[in-house]
């Protein structure tokens, strides 16, 4: 019984799990950031480039 009493008021797996959710926002801010400036760098070199070639 105290076994069980324990498990319930541990917040360990709570706090693995917020800190899951903050990693995961992070990893979502990084990626949108990353395939924004992406798609800006393109537009500002490749394709100056490109028409350079023409």
């Amino acid at each position: 019984m105290s076994k069980t009493i324990f498990f319930l008021k541990s917040e360990d797996g709570a706090t693995a799990i917020e800190y899951a959710l903050i990693a995961g926002l992070i990893f979502l801010a990084i990626v949108s950031s990353v395939s924004f400036l992406g798609q800006s760098v393109k537009t500002v070199l490749y394709d100056k480039i490109a028409d350079a070639f023409e």
